[in-house]
């Protein structure tokens, strides 16, 4: 394969579907106050894998609720229009992130296990950092590696080159992408997150989710992003080739203003919060 600059890289993005029609609906009805719990679930019936994919979410001992929830309405009004946003978002892209990321040395399913414990994580520490939007950050985590799928497809052939850069000396598997691609998977991701029209604030903090000290639109989220996404690794989910020599931001520390005592505690708590056997069937 020849070389590939990122613009023509997002040439192949814009030929991958955008979110399904029914997911961005749902997404407007959330941010409009005007919205109902009926409003969701009429939008919802009209996928109806989607629908029973939500409730299959809501009735699971996961989210504890002490009653049997048979309607999307239901759930909202239990759970919140926040959370059963999640909930599509996180059911309609389970399966994009099952698949295998051979070029990332990521069996099948490893992908999702990581952006779901981040997802957690950035949900947990989020309330740790008093960010007033848990829900946004749960969203920022499950995105923030959706770049891989796109260099893994397009890109297979030269990550050989990328893993030997990272056996040679001391480099992050970021910084080898840099220096044999041009770009990261994290700039990658940012234009997937453009192509599926998602808020500024949510496309900066998987563009810089590595790199939070370059934020300016969400500073705090892209730390808080950054932070779950070394609870996942350290916790050893879906760590891949590119989990080695993963160097945490002090600045990110500081922007959220927690401890690094904080930041392991939030490990413990999503350690704990993982082992409940039905937490990787979100």
């Amino acid at each position: 394969m020849g070389e590939i600059t990122l613009e023509e890289l997002a040439q192949k993005v814009k030929e991958l579907p955008a979110l399904p029609a029914v997911v961005q609906k749902v997404m407007e009805l959330v941010e409009d106050p005007r919205s109902s719990a009926q409003d969701i679930e009429v939008v919802l019936k009209k996928d109806q894998g989607l629908t029973a994919e939500v409730l299959r979410l809501a009735n699971s001992a996961f989210y504890g609720i002490p009653r049997r929830i048979s309607t999307v309405s239901e759930a909202t009004v239990f759970l919140g229009f926040k959370t059963v946003k999640n909930m599509v978002l996180t059911a309609s892209c389970r399966g994009l992130m099952q698949r295998k990321l051979s070029g990332y040395f990521l069996e099948r399913g490893e992908l999702w296990k990581h952006s779901l414990s981040a997802a957690l994580a950035a949900q947990l520490l989020s309330k740790k950092a008093k960010f007033p939007h848990p829900e946004t950050a749960y969203t920022a985590g499950l995105l923030h590696d959706i770049g891989k799928l796109i260099l893994d497809t397009y890109l297979k052939e030269r990550y050989q080159e990328v893993l030997k850069r990272v056996e040679e000396g001391e480099v992050t598997f970021l910084e080898a992408e840099e220096e044999i691609l041009g770009f990261n998977h994290a700039a990658v991701g940012a234009r997937l997150a453009e192509r599926w029209s998602l808020p500024p604030s949510l496309t900066e903090a998987i563009g810089f989710h590595h790199q939070p000290e370059k934020a300016s639109e969400a500073p705090k989220l892209c730390a808080i992003v950054h932070l779950a996404d070394w609870i996942s690794v350290t916790l050893g989910l879906g760590m891949g080739v590119d989990g080695f020599l993963y160097r945490v931001s002090s600045q990110a520390l500081d922007t959220l203003r927690i401890s690094e005592k904080s930041l392991e505690l939030a490990l413990l708590e999503l350690s704990e919060l993982l082992s409940r056997g039905d937490a990787f069937s979100l």
